[in-house]
């Protein structure tokens, strides 16, 4: 796997994909291919106000521990998201409550909401068994999930061991076990699936790809962009024309071009191919700030080394923007190491690698977090009445042709912005050896070990 657990594998931090992507921790609701709502361990629900929804936890589920999964252990599961520091993603200016009435477990919002099921849905509100969740706030998933593998073992940032859990509701997984290995270096990762020791090898590098057996090799869109999110709140990037400077100086074929080797997409907005309508909707953008002259504005861009492609993105974008005018300063670190800095603005212009449809199988809760005041991964610290709401609208709006006009609308005025500027669409790269099959190859990446994944 590309990135080590940063949160110690707790499901309210982004390390809740492992849990997933392992099978080992499940969610209420499961998505389709088409981002539709599907029963998981809830079997069914209903709306039954504006602002309440009601489901059916499934019965026969038993979790790791030999602990059944009841109405009241759901609802336990969510009030301990929505109370914790800082909150999942999913729950990004929501407000949400939990309980249990008898043998269903009724969701309240704070204002109404349509997509709770599509919320969740998100591996960050993944329901353990009660021992997981400590009086201190944190969460142990060791030996607590529900999922077809029981985690058995994690070794710090190195490896995780999880073994087949034979009391599954869901019947019986094909494989005895995973071993995971962390690896963020992306040539190791590829050269394991090359040598055999490793059977799959996620987000293969662009620059690997090619010295890999094709048959090894699967590549489809996944809605994720490689953005250059620029602090609105101080420096060069506070004035709106240098932001503008800083979008026409970038030329994004070249990227794709060079450093993807074609394997990515040129991006017109923040969303891609991964969701064909936001093409078939989009309209184009009007109301854009006049670029300003850099006059050799002093600016520092940052990264991180764990996709390997994003330094070399930086170093392009570092001569096209003093091509334009800027002084520019390069960073680069392991994401581990610039998380923080990033988030406090300690940096003029970030490159993210950022999943647009993460959480909910929707691009609200990407936007709201990203791009609104209260964010809680607003990189580029806006703060824009105009985005602030568009996006809530769009949150407010019911599922289907509305919303995702809405979304749209709101894509627009984060562009208008140019606080956070998109380059490409990436690729789901994976590396599987010819002797696994029944992996998942998901866009979302939140999937990966399935109940058939097994060695031929």
């Amino acid at each position: 796997m590309l990135q080590p657990p940063r949160s110690g594998l707790s499901p309210f931090s982004d390390d809740a994909f492992k849990l997933s992507r392992w099978s080992t921790a499940e969610t209420l609701v499961n998505l389709d291919e088409k981002g539709d709502a599907r029963p998981a361990l809830a079997t069914a629900w209903s709306q039954i106000s504006d602002r309440t929804w009601e489901f059916t936890v499934r019965q026969g589920v038993t979790f790791h521990d030999g602990s059944k999964l009841t109405a009241q252990v759901a609802a336990n599961a969510l009030t301990r998201a929505g109370r914790a520091t800082p909150k999942p993603r999913i729950l990004d200016g929501v407000e949400l409550t939990a309980t249990a009435e008898g043998d269903k477990l009724v969701v309240t919002t704070g204002e109404p909401d349509p997509l709770v099921p599509h919320r969740l849905s998100s591996p960050q509100l993944s329901i353990l068994a009660e021992r997981a969740y400590g009086a201190d706030g944190k969460v142990d998933p060791v030996g607590t999930g529900s999922g077809p593998f029981k985690l058995t073992r994690v070794n710090g940032t190195t490896t995780a061991t999880l073994d087949r859990y034979d009391g599954y509701w869901g019947g019986k997984a094909e494989a005895a076990g995973i071993d995971v290995s962390f690896v963020p270096d992306g040539t190791a990762r590829a050269a394991a699936v090359r040598s055999g020791e490793a059977h799959i090898a996620e987000a293969v590098p662009v620059s690997q790809a090619a010295l890999l057996a094709k048959e090894t090799i699967s590549e489809v869109p996944m809605p994720r962009t490689n953005t250059l999110y620029l602090n609105t709140a101080k420096g060069p990037f506070e004035t709106p024309g240098l932001r503008a400077a800083a979008r026409t100086a970038i030329e994004a074929g070249q990227l794709v071009n060079g450093v993807y080797e074609g394997r990515a997409d040129l991006a017109v907005g923040l969303l891609g191919p991964a969701l064909p309508w936001a093409a078939e909707g989009r309209e184009p953008l009007t109301g854009r700030t006049p670029a300003a002259s850099a006059k050799g504005a002093r600016i520092t861009l940052a990264t991180y080394s764990d996709r390997p492609e994003l330094p070399e993105v930086a170093s392009v974008l570092q001569q096209q923007l003093q091509g334009a005018g800027f002084t520019v300063k390069l960073v680069v670190r392991e994401y581990a190491h610039i998380e923080e800095d990033a988030l406090a603005g300690a940096f003029d212009a970030f490159i993210l690698s950022r999943a647009t449809m993460l959480d909910s199988g929707d691009p609200v809760a990407y936007m709201q977090a990203d791009f609104t005041c209260d964010g809680s991964f607003n990189l580029a610290k806006l703060c824009d009445d105009d985005v602030d709401k568009a996006v809530k609208k769009a949150a407010a709006t019911e599922a289907g042709a509305a919303r995702r006009a809405a979304i749209l609308e709101a894509e627009a005025a984060v562009l208008r912005t140019d606080a956070a500027i998109p380059m490409l669409h990436e690729r789901v790269i994976q590396g599987d050896a010819t002797t696994v099959t029944g992996s998942a190859k998901d866009p979302r990446e939140r999937i990966l070990i399935t109940l058939g994944t097994r060695l031929k």
